[in-house]
């Protein structure tokens, strides 16, 4: 290492510089300790009274010592470059890293810490800064956030042309439809109005049934529609984007990327599809040594980790044939599936030839990984063996050691035209008995901590195993928002839509949400973002830590709630002290790059003094990689070491006693881990962005058999019941800072109730066959302008439908789906997810609804015709029967009835036909391809049936009771 003629300051890191006589200052002469002297003046000032390291006053300071001898400080290396002396590395290694605490050589004579007084003037300097710009924003003209940015970008940036562009929503669709809004909603408020103040009084039960669940359903829609006033889209200059990071003759100056990519089971993920994925990412349009790729194995199979294996080589040969021929979708399943024209714009004569042997190479890789999966069909009694005889480590996947496997990368193996491959790393996290490892997200924030030791990317892409990169530019898309100077200051995700591969063609179960992704998530896009839906999304990984948008000042002190507004905190102590917490890691952040001066045991010191490890974790590898904002691993790092300190951040017991899953990473609480993360960092001021591209940037798979939809829904709707019993629902998390704006709320707030809706849903839905069988309903006879109103309130549903199909481009279709969906869905697995989140977050009963196959098909949606016994069948069957059997009773009492019968029959039969024609999607599913209804489901929904009617006929509780006196007395008045 060079040495220079002139020391550094061990406080600001510059040179010390030079007295009066031209000498080297010298800040004291008993240690030499070497000062500037304007931190000398500033520790003095501070009322520091002795030498930071040996404790001498420093009235006492003499010249002792010739000035000649003074010692020349060395630069001392990096903590990365300290971990290069350990020799053995294996794929299991384990490392556990403490920080010390006490360490006499960083103590003076007293006992105090010598790192003590350089905090706190770190601190000072933190206020002082902070005061400084207070005074000069009250001394300036307010200006507008917007402008601020501006301003503080330099001109040449500010010049360049932008990255991205948001297209507002033209307004000859967007005025109309906000208009019909507002009328829509004075109309619901008169037809309230009519609907209470004319009761009915002859089967007054069901009316107020009615009113009750029509008040709901009136809420639900609010909650639903208001968030979509402001809808906008958005346009990406990909073209501005490479003419400003990758000009000609320099390096890309485009930021690294992180894939995520987690699997559990590859008996039910199978390994073939997860390997399309992992292709996909590795032949992605991006600068190779910017990608890195983290498969999370939760399961600790070896068949995962053989198919990466073959996966790995199979990708020499792929990836450059991708990049030579710009194909699209760089997943070679889905590729050499598709039917196209492959030779459309492809003008190299060679290109038959090598895509011929493509596909063979490909068959022959299929071949290879479906019988690692017959294999795997089948284990050994004693467990698998590697190829090294040794015993796999994760035999027993609920107890083994964490594992990491790096493939390819800058020292692996180069593709076939001896290029540099993306890094590839297996990971396996480590579980043990008695640890709660928290699923997916557990496994989520596993790979935060590894990648942030191995390659710390400024940002993180995750994606489901099976969700394969369809557009090779998805990346660039996304980085057109993140790395804007302006636009990404504070943006914590950009979040693509979900389209599917493989749904039948009428998309009978509305598996591909379409009124969803773009409709509703285009109305948030204008507010303060999309919510995370779990996949196809890309983070900022400082967001994911935590920290608060760079342009957000500190909350404040005094909060107010959300009904009483008050100058009294209205936190709890737990959130004043994480306040409090986050402000003294914010002020050790203000000067901590002079850390790079610091040996390894002043660096562990200084993070212990600081309290980084109550909030990260035990390691001072990954605890440096959250203070670098643009990421990177020091290029001096020992590879070795660092796998070491991977598998350490991956052990069972690292998150305990820290704010993981609680404050940082996915949060933990929930199935729907994934709303509860984008909620928390909206709350602290992040806002998201949605990007669509017009080729989908990522494709997956969904279930399109019945059983297996309703099963999905099921979950995502038990995760909100979840969350609205945890201490994040939105209906009073984050008040205190104000930062999540009121509509955005509004959709936090509706993607948690919207499985109560389920309750008066099912009670609507039976208020028909009930209205049939009695004779009775629940509207008394309508007047003039009754009837207009209720005219009103179903123009007012129509238009509204129409103008937002006009302004989003969703089809008719796609709306009468979602439509019916919802109604199926709210009948079953909405319901049964109420049940289950209260026995679940109140009792602690974990109740499980297993689905079983009863017959299948190998024709094209063939998985569509599969009937699967599932309880969720249930309810929804038994509204089809007894709607039927009230539509027969209907018509049956109206040919007794005579003619004026048929006139109240219409509207009850209109109300029946609703709930039938909204179930049909579900009855036809449940009839199969040959009508193969499952037996014990038509038994069980005709007893249920059978028993309502009887029940209700013995009952009769809307007919009116006739006085049995007045009976006999009218009988004896009769002369026989």
């Amino acid at each position: 290492m060079m040495q220079s003629s002139v020391p550094l300051c061990n406080t600001c890191g510059e040179q010390v510089g030079v007295d009066d006589n031209g000498e080297v200052f010298v800040g004291c002469y008993q240690c030499n300790f070497p000062i500037c002297k304007a931190c000398l003046e500033h520790e003095i000032n501070e009322g520091s009274r002795g030498c930071l390291s040996c404790g001498t006053p420093f009235e006492e300071r003499t010249k002792g010592g010739d000035d000649n001898d003074i010692k020349v400080h060395e630069n001392q290396s990096t903590l990365a470059s300290q971990l290069g002396n350990s020799q053995d590395v294996g794929l299991h290694a384990r490392h556990i890293s403490t920080v010390s605490t006490v360490d006499s050589e960083l103590h003076d004579e007293s006992g105090n810490p010598i790192w003590k007084n350089r905090v706190e003037s770190w601190k000072g300097k933190d206020k002082k800064s902070k005061k400084k710009k207070a005074l000069k924003a009250d001394v300036e003209a307010p200006i507008p956030p917007e402008q601020h940015m501006e301003e503080r970008m330099p001109t040449e940036v500010a010049a360049e042309p932008p990255l991205s562009m948001v297209v507002p929503i033209s307004k000859t669709k967007l005025a109309p439809y906000r208009t019909v809004i507002i009328v829509r909603l004075i109309i619901l408020g008169l037809f309230f109005h009519y609907r209470v103040t004319n009761p009915v009084d002859s089967a007054f039960a069901l009316w107020l049934t009615s009113i009750i669940c029509e008040i709901w359903f009136a809420f639900s829609w609010v909650l639903d529609q208001f968030p979509k006033w402001c809808p906008v889209d958005r346009h990406t200059f990909l073209e501005n984007l490479s003419a400003r990071f990758e000009k000609e003759g320099e390096p890309s100056g485009l930021a690294a990327v992180d894939f995520f990519v987690s699997t559990v089971d590859p008996l039910k993920e199978p390994p073939l599809i997860t390997a399309n994925t992992v292709l996909s990412i590795l032949a992605v349009d991006y600068p190779v040594d910017k990608v890195s790729c983290y498969v999370s194995d939760d399961g600790a199979a070896m068949l995962t980790f053989e198919s990466l294996v073959e996966t790995a080589e199979f990708a020499r040969k792929w990836v450059p044939f991708c990049k030579k021929f710009s194909i699209e979708p760089r997943a070679p399943e889905y590729y050499f599936s598709q039917k196209i024209d492959y030779l459309k714009d492809k003008v190299q004569p060679s290109f038959v030839k090598e895509r011929r042997a493509m596909k063979r190479d490909y068959e022959e890789y299929k071949v290879r990984v479906n019988a690692l999966v017959s294999k795997a069909l089948k284990t050994p009694e004693e467990g698998w063996t590697m190829q090294d005889g040794t015993p796999w480590p994760g035999n027993n996947s609920r107890d083994h050691p964490g594992m990491i496997q790096v493939f390819l990368g800058h020292s692996g193996a180069l593709d076939m035209e001896g290029n540099e491959l993306p890094r590839l790393v297996y990971v396996s996290r480590e579980k043990r008995p008695g640890y709660q490892h928290h699923k997916k997200a557990g496994a989520e924030n596993a790979l935060v901590r590894v990648s942030a030791v191995l390659t710390n990317a400024p940002f993180i892409l995750n994606l489901d195993c099976d969700h394969y990169l369809n557009n090779s530019k998805a990346v660039r898309e996304a980085m057109c928002f993140l790395m804007d100077p302006v636009v990404g200051r504070d943006v914590c995700y950009v979040q693509f839509p979900q389209r599917f591969d493989g749904i039948d063609r009428s998309d009978r179960y509305a598996n591909r949400n379409t009124v969803f992704f773009d409709v509703n998530m285009k109305g948030l896009d204008g507010i303060q973002g999309p919510v995370y839906v779990g996949t196809g999304c890309v983070f900022n990984r400082q967001a994911l830590y935590g920290y608060s948008p760079p342009s957000m000042p500190n909350l404040p002190k005094s909060s107010s709630c959300c009904c009483c507004p008050s100058k009294k905190s209205t936190k709890d102590v737990s959130e004043v002290y994480r306040d409090a917490k986050r402000a003294e890691l914010d002020a050790a952040i203000f000067n901590l790059r002079e850390m790079d001066n610091y040996d390894e045991h002043e660096r562990s010191m200084l993070i212990s003094q600081l309290s980084f490890e109550k909030t990260f974790g035990l390691s001072t590898v990954f605890i440096e990689s959250t203070l670098m904002e643009n990421g990177g691993v020091a290029e001096s790092a020992d590879p070795a070491m660092l796998i070491k300190e991977a598998i350490h951040v991956i052990s069972c017991g690292y998150e305990e006693k820290t704010d993981w899953g609680k404050e940082i990473g996915w949060i933990y609480g929930s199935v729907t881990e994934d709303i509860l993360t984008g909620f928390k960092m909206q709350c602290r001021g992040w806002r998201s962005i949605y990007c669509m591209p017009l080729r989908p940037a990522f494709k997956g798979s969904a279930p399109i058999n019945l059983s297996d939809r309703l099963h999905q829904v099921l979950r995502w709707a038990l995760g909100s019941v979840e969350i609205f019993l945890s201490r994040h629902c939105p209906l009073w998390y984050g008040w205190g800072g104000g930062r999540l704006k009121l509509l955005q709320r509004m959709a936090y707030v509706n993607t948690i109730v919207y499985p109560f809706t389920s309750l008066p849903l099912i009670a609507y839905c039976t208020l028909p066959a009930i209205c049939l069988l009695t004779g009775k309903f629940i509207i008394p006879t309508l007047s003039n302008i009754a009837s207009v109103l209720f005219l009103g309130l179903f123009l007012s549903i129509i238009t509204t439908s129409v103008l937002e199909l006009r302004w989003s481009g969703v089809s008719i279709e796609d709306l009468w789906r979602n439509e019916q969906f919802w109604v199926i869905g709210g009948v079953s697995a909405h319901l049964f997810a109420v049940f289950q989140g209260f026995l679940k977050m109140l009792a602690g009963v974990d109740t499980n609804f297993t689905v079983t196959a009863k017959a299948a098909d190998d024709a094209e949606f063939g998985e569509l015709y599969i009937i699967k016994w599932t309880t969720l069948l249930i309810p929804p069957t038994t509204l089809i029967v007894i709607n039927l059997v009230g539509v027969v009773a209907g018509f049956s009492d109206a040919l007794n009835g005579g003619y004026e019968s048929w006139g109240p029959l219409f509207g009850k039969v209109f109300f029946a036909f609703w709930v039938i024609f909204h179930l049909y999607p579900f009855l036809k599913g449940l009839m199969g391809r040959q009508n193969r209804t499952p037996t014990i489901v038509i038994l069980w929904s005709v007893l249920l049936a059978s028993v309502f009617s009887l029940v209700w006929v013995k009952i009769d509780p809307f007919v009116s009771k006739v006085d049995s006196s007045a009976i006999s007395g009218a009988c004896s008045a009769i002369d026989c």
